[in-house]
């Protein structure tokens, strides 16, 4: 006769301390969140089973256990109340939010000025990316874009550091071929119109992937080392917008509709533009071509840009945008 003996999946730490000992408490939630653990409610915190996780289980229930408390490292089969799918789904959502933070402040760093301490930043933020890897048990896909982010944002840091400190000439920039990813959202297809209306107005556009840019062509919103792309706290429009100092006010409006939406961050309180980006993936999840995904999303831009009065305040107003059939 074979027996075959499971091996439990999962490890659950119960623990109590007394109620005196609150710094130690917050010492130990502290550990557990570094460690990845998803609570169980009342019953304790979770971890996959492997010797790496036992190990610092064990070790924080020693910690537990000086303090005066009490602590147990239970091997746990199954939770009859939650599917696997369930419990891996939380740490999911964990590590969703902790790479969704990264990316944010990744978004903030991408063109902020590199004097101080800007390598410090980086790098802690490189870190903060191994420290979330670390404890990413089930492969979240937000890991790859971030290690993405990661190496685009060094690679334009070193641009910027190295980049000539000369004025744009706008005739440089007339009749040429403007390219950017595949796929246009609202920040690209706000920033070609704008080129086309106020930077070149024989201005053509295409597309092609980071790593295959033509030569003689001017990139935007791309990581490319010569184009335009967000810098500082602004998304790409506003980037041309004030290197080639577009004047008109109802752009300025523009600008601040496509920062809180391709942004996410609410500066300026305006949400018209928010309609236009779901729209767009609308439209990119009907398989659209890029060049016409490109051409309805200028379209709405300059509706939008019509509907604004000259010298509109800044307040927050709902959009109002008529679609045709196409």
């Amino acid at each position: 006769m074979i027996v075959r003996i499971r091996e439990a999946e999962w490890l659950l730490l119960t623990f109590t301390l007394p109620t005196k000992r609150a710094s130690q408490r917050v010492e130990i939630w502290r550990k557990l969140q570094r460690f990845g653990t998803v609570p169980l409610g009342n019953s304790g915190y979770l971890l996959p089973n492997n010797p790496s996780n036992e190990e610092r289980f064990q070790w924080l229930a020693t910690s537990i256990r000086k303090y005066g408390g009490d602590a147990s490292v239970v091997h746990v089969e199954s939770i009859d109340n939650l599917s696997r799918p369930q419990l891996v789904g939380r740490f999911a959502e964990a590590r969703t939010k902790e790479y969704q933070e990264l990316i944010r402040e990744l978004h903030v760093f991408s063109s902020t000025r590199v004097e101080g301490k800007g390598e410090g930043r980086l790098n802690r933020l490189r870190n903060r990316f191994q420290e979330i890897v670390e404890v990413d048990f089930f492969n979240s896909p937000l890991q790859k874009r971030v290690e993405e982010l990661l190496e685009k944002a060094a690679m334009l840091r070193e641009r910027k550091l190295n980049a000539p400190n000369s004025k744009i000439n706008p005739e440089d920039y007339r009749d040429r071929v403007w390219v950017t990813r595949p796929r246009p959202g609202v920040d690209r297809c706000a920033s070609a119109w704008l080129i086309r209306n106020f930077i070149d107005g024989k201005a053509r556009f295409t597309f092609a992937p980071e790593d295959r840019v033509p030569a003689g062509v001017v990139p935007f919103d791309m990581f490319h080392a010569e184009g335009f792309g967000h810098r500082g706290d602004d998304c790409t429009f506003e980037t041309l917008e004030k290197l080639f100092h577009v004047r008109d006010p109802k752009v300025a409006l523009i600008g601040q509709m496509i920062h809180d939406a391709d942004l996410l961050d609410d500066r300026f309180g305006r949400n018209e533009a928010y309609g236009v980006d779901e729209i767009l993936k609308g439209w990119a999840r009907q398989r659209i071509p890029d060049d016409r995904l490109l051409e309805r999303g200028m379209e709405l831009i300059d509706a939008l840009y019509s509907a604004q009065k000259q010298g509109v305040p800044n307040k927050r107003r709902k959009p109002r945008i008529r679609l045709t059939n196409w």
